[in-house]
């Protein structure tokens, strides 16, 4: 089956040629999901309350269509397929992070229909925890992610426990991931406060502790 011919605004501009490829409604909360690792359709359905079976695959063929994002079939014992994003996807991280950080402010009080999930506050925590190169586990009550800093300064998160022993250990509220997002909380004054709780001897855990 030939591609669904794609809306354009055609506009010769780079801003416009953007929102050709990621302006659609749910299109960047997709990306938002796929930023964490490799996802089966079934996990970026539950992860995303709200969106219907067929505007979900209708998006992820077009991030496929765009170079995007990609399908690949995992190897046995696990055989499901699973999407992940190109080197041009992943490029949107710092759109993310940028519109997260817009958005900060709106997330003055939680509304009764909103649902949430621990690892969408990685994005806006990212500055935050980001301090020495290591990994930091993240444990909120609504689940736990995980961020590593490289030597070379590159920082990426997933979704879930640490895949390995962490040199840091957050426990934190949403309420106060929320105010350290927004940048009028910092960990280490979190820590003082009794808000924070960070574990481990290294130099990442005591850069979180002191700031």
């Amino acid at each position: 089956m030939p591609p669904r011919p794609r809306r354009s605004y055609d506009q010769f501009c780079a801003a416009a040629r953007a929102l050709d490829a990621v302006g659609d409604r749910w299109t960047l909360l997709i990306v938002r999901e796929l930023l964490i690792g490799p996802r089966r359709y079934t996990d970026l359905h539950a992860d995303l309350p709200g969106v219907s079976t067929d505007v979900l695959a209708s998006r992820l063929k077009d991030l496929e269509q765009s170079g995007l994002a990609t399908r690949r079939r995992l190897p046995p014992p696990a055989s499901a397929y699973v999407y992940e994003l190109t080197g041009r996807g992943r490029d949107l991280t710092p759109v993310l992070r940028a519109l997260a950080a817009w958005g900060a402010p709106e997330l003055a009080e939680r509304r009764p229909t909103d649902a949430v999930r621990a690892h969408w506050f990685a994005l806006p925590l990212l500055d935050a925890v980001a301090l020495e190169e290591g990994l930091v586990e993240l444990s909120l009550e609504e689940g736990e992610f995980h961020v590593r800093m490289g030597g070379d300064g590159t920082v990426a998160y997933g979704d879930g426990p640490a895949p390995e022993e962490p040199d840091a250990r957050m426990t934190l509220d949403a309420g106060t991931a929320v105010e350290v997002g927004r940048g009028t909380l910092s960990v280490a004054d979190g820590v003082r406060g009794g808000r924070i709780a960070v574990t481990g001897d290294g130099p990442l855990a005591k850069a979180l502790r002191e700031g």
